[in-house]
């Protein structure tokens, strides 16, 4: 391996863009690595204690009317600043996790004849993925799902999603700073990094039954729920953030969560049963098929948020803990199935095909 090739990352915005690109680049050790992000993202706060962070001012293409103008101005500065960058930083290749800020450092290594491997995490792929799949030497895809939605992408391969590497710790890291018994089961709610109110209801509201039958909550709630701590209990625990996130995965017997690409890769790696809650408002509705894939293979129960009462998931978290725990335990080894543990090291091995 040559150490003086240079790599540009273009990764931002949610942890399920920037965690799977950091578990990718602690991988490619022997490459001199520097990073592509946004403004006031994910990616300000964890990586410029790794590696070098560029910034560039760019926008979702989601915008309609006249703000579709002030989007795609910003997308032509951000163009020409990559690619200066890509020039006087003399990098050999890009990858990118998608979103928009794949948009200007794919166009922009293309346009200097350099290689680009994209990943894509979602079973339904996103519009950037879409638009920008025939511009990439490659398409690493987290969903088998995903390849006949990519008919025009040079080539798709699955590799699953990355995971942080306390997902892999063997063993799992304890849950040191909460007492919970090891006998118990433990129920755990996560709405993504920015928690999800909807979500929070239904659980607090079926929650002083799931106590009463002995079932222990872990909910983390986020900072966005003004009654996050209105139900309190010895055995309930309200979290606006949990940094523990594998030892709490692995703990759990059951998760209700939304249905990010980066959620379900944890779940499987972790090898947790789920109850899964898409977001209703993602972009494409693409949560809902990340869903189908668990729901379909037996990991996951698919419960759309706007049926969902909280009868009905009362019963059915009561139902797999303590009515049926073999049905539980048949949802546990269809999660593992789905599990890819290597995907960062696959596609770091891709990369260093393609940059020699």
């Amino acid at each position: 391996m040559n150490p003086s090739k240079r790599l540009l990352i273009a990764a931002s915005g949610t942890g399920g863009h920037v965690f799977p690109a950091l578990a990718v680049a602690q991988q490619l050790t022997e490459y001199d690595i520097e990073w592509l992000g946004v403004p006031d993202r994910l990616e300000q706060q964890l990586v410029p204690a790794a590696y070098p962070l560029h910034v560039v001012d760019v926008e979702g293409f989601q915008t309609k009317g006249l703000a579709v103008v002030r989007v795609l101005a910003k997308l032509v500065k951000s163009l020409v600043q990559v690619r200066s960058l890509l020039q006087t930083g003399k990098f050999d290749g890009v990858f990118t996790t998608g979103g928009y800020i794949a948009a200007p450092a794919v166009i922009a290594a293309r346009s200097l004849g350099l290689p680009v491997w994209l990943h894509e995490s979602n079973a339904l792929p996103g519009k950037v993925t879409r638009w920008l799949s025939p511009w990439c030497d490659g398409v690493a895809i987290g969903f088998q799902e995903a390849a006949p939605r990519l008919p025009r992408a040079r080539q798709t391969l699955w590799v699953g999603t990355p995971v942080r590497t306390q997902f892999l710790q063997s063993p799992p890291p304890p849950l040191t700073d909460l007492p919970i018994p090891a006998a118990v089961p433990l129920l755990a709610i996560v709405g993504g990094s920015q928690g999800a109110v909807a979500v929070n209801c239904l659980v607090r509201e079926c929650a002083p039954a799931w106590l009463d039958a002995g079932i222990w909550v872990v909910h983390q709630t986020g900072t966005n729920d003004p009654d996050a701590q209105s139900l309190q209990h010895p055995h309930y625990f309200s979290l606006p953030f949990y940094d523990n996130m594998a030892g709490l995965f692995h703990r759990a017997n059951l998760v209700i969560g939304r249905s990010g690409a980066g959620t379900l890769t944890e779940l499987a790696i972790s090898h947790t049963p789920s109850l899964l809650i898409p977001y209703p408002f993602a972009a494409d509705d693409h949560q809902t098929y990340n869903a189908q894939v668990f729901a379909q293979a037996g990991a996951a129960q698919l419960l759309p948020q706007a049926n969902l009462t909280a009868d009905q998931l009362r019963s059915t978290v009561c139902h797999l803990l303590i009515e049926q725990p073999e049905a539980l335990a048949a949802m546990q080894q269809a999660t593992a199935q789905l599990a890819v543990p290597d995907s960062a090291s696959q596609l770091a091995h891709l990369i260093r095909q393609q940059l020699g």
